[in-house]
């Protein structure tokens, strides 16, 4: 009996760890700065995603991939699907990809219009007097 339930716990709490994947695509000693327009935004499972259209001094706009938490996380910093839409003027900072490919991990964006400050890190509110 023994021999049996042991494989399927060791699958059972194995099969969730393997479904997530590593931000370690990510290089965290960098961050770049994106001054751009929201070309789409993603709020969907199991990461909200965010396409910019950077600008790009003397060459046309560069699309980059920016990867956000949950739909859940960010809701709870007080998110919504409808917080960014195609066509806001945003400054992004990401940490980009470590194969210089142009995409990041999210860090904070402020929207032109208005000068706010989206995080998706209760770290980054707090660090920023937010709460």
């Amino acid at each position: 009996m023994h021999k049996i339930i042991l494989p399927l716990l060791v699958f059972a709490f194995a099969a969730p760890a393997s479904a997530h994947h590593s931000f370690a695509m990510f290089d965290p000693a960098r961050t770049v700065t994106l001054n751009g327009t929201i070309k789409e935004f993603r709020w969907v499972n199991p990461h909200v995603s965010l396409f910019v259209l950077a600008d790009h001094p003397g060459a046309a706009p560069e699309l980059w991939a920016v990867e956000l938490t949950s739909p859940g996380n960010l809701t709870r910093l007080g998110w919504t699907r409808k917080s960014l839409a195609p066509g806001d003027k945003v400054t992004v900072e990401v940490n980009p990809l470590r194969d210089g490919q142009k995409g990041g991990g999210f860090r904070k964006l402020t929207l032109v219009s208005t000068g706010q400050v989206l995080v998706a890190r209760l770290i980054d509110i707090e660090k920023n007097g937010e709460r």
